[in-house]
């Protein structure tokens, strides 16, 4: 049984914590489902305004709880419609979201971390360092805050969510599940379709079984080398876990029907792009049920790495094709902002 002793976010509880504190109460648990429904279907911020519940549970609610959104310390535009937002937590720490226009819906690229520990070379993200997890609520609370504000809009859906910006999702797995299980809850929820929601991972292949049992979301993988010397040199976490151990966990992974695991492959002149590495990339691959996507290096200041020619990406692109894997070279939005893939770094916008 959970009882809470202080005010606290309510949406760091569970649906079972809720029910918990609920039944604490004499309060039966059909209750949690209504105000879940109130705080994130209908998007209520205040709990007088939960007309279904008894004055004397709105009290409760009103002495225990709070349910803020997150401040906007800073946004910035891209020239392609991106959006960065600079968000301050409640401990004056920082985290970057940001919200990706597509053809006909947005995508929202989610942080899970405060800095990250991963120390990965070519992100701007592990220069910061790791300061702390995100709780389930801070996570939550990037989606909740910003499909509210594309629904004021009324322009596109929010459809898609993507757990690639700050952190290692897979580093912070408890928060992460609970999190998810709100974002995808298709009764009382934030109601996004598990087939939109992906995962992103360095290769924490510890927790790889855990979050195909755990969740129905999308696995992508940051694989970014063929070899293992030059995976280790760009991605610490390769020492501890090898790419025999990831592909042997990413062939395991129980995924729901026709669905395919998304290799992120970031293409770094010179260090990665020959058309060697790619006929390895295709061995490596071949137990897997994957999709390529490749990222042309997103260059950025105080960065040794270089994005390569577009000739060079092409010929990288077509013969992976040619072995008949999908592959799609994905060209980062927002980079005139610091939004594009491994730019967060948290830091105020000028």
């Amino acid at each position: 049984m959970v009882i809470i002793s202080s005010k606290i976010d309510i949406k760091t509880l569970s649906r079972q914590q809720l029910c918990d504190w609920l039944a604490a109460r004499g309060i039966r648990p059909f209750r949690a489902n209504q105000i879940w429904q109130w705080i994130y279907t209908r998007q209520t911020d205040r709990f007088d305004e939960m007309t279904n519940l008894g004055k004397a549970l709105r009290a409760d609610l009103e002495t225990e709880f709070i349910n803020p959104r997150l401040e906007v310390e800073n946004e910035a535009l891209s020239q392609d419609g991106s959006r960065k937002l600079l968000f301050r937590l409640a401990d004056g720490q920082h985290i970057e979201t940001v919200l990706i226009p597509e053809k006909d819906h947005y995508t929202l690229c989610v942080s899970s971390q405060v800095g990250c520990a991963q120390g990965c070379r070519f992100c701007m993200t592990a220069k910061g360092g790791f300061v702390r997890h995100l709780s389930a609520a801070e996570i939550i609370s990037q989606v909740r805050d910003l499909q509210k504000r594309v629904d004021r809009q009324g322009e596109m859906p929010l459809s898609n969510i993507v757990v690639m910006g700050m952190g290692e999702p897979l580093a912070n797995y408890d928060n992460l599940v609970q999190a998810l299980d709100v974002i995808t809850d298709g009764d009382f929820g934030l109601k996004f379709s598990t087939r939109r929601v992906t995962v992103s991972t360095a290769g924490l292949v510890s927790k790889l079984p855990d979050l195909g049992r755990d969740t129905r979301v999308n696995l992508a993988v940051s694989l970014n080398a063929t070899d293992d010397e030059t995976r280790s040199r760009l991605m610490p976490i390769n020492r501890r876990f090898p790419l025999t151990d990831l592909i042997t966990a990413c062939r395991n992974y129980p995924l729901p029907p026709r669905r395919k695991i998304t290799f992120e492959y970031i293409l770094m002149k010179g260090v990665n792009d020959s058309l060697e590495d790619a006929r390895r990339l295709v061995k490596l691959l071949r137990p897997v049920k994957a999709k390529i996507n490749l990222i042309p290096f997103n260059e950025h200041p105080g960065s040794d790495f270089r994005r390569p020619s577009p000739s060079q990406i092409s010929a990288f692109q077509e013969l992976l094709a040619d072995h008949h894997y999908t592959v799609i070279v994905r060209h980062s939005k927002g980079q005139d902002i610091g939004a594009a893939c491994g730019q967060l770094r948290a830091k105020l916008i000028n």
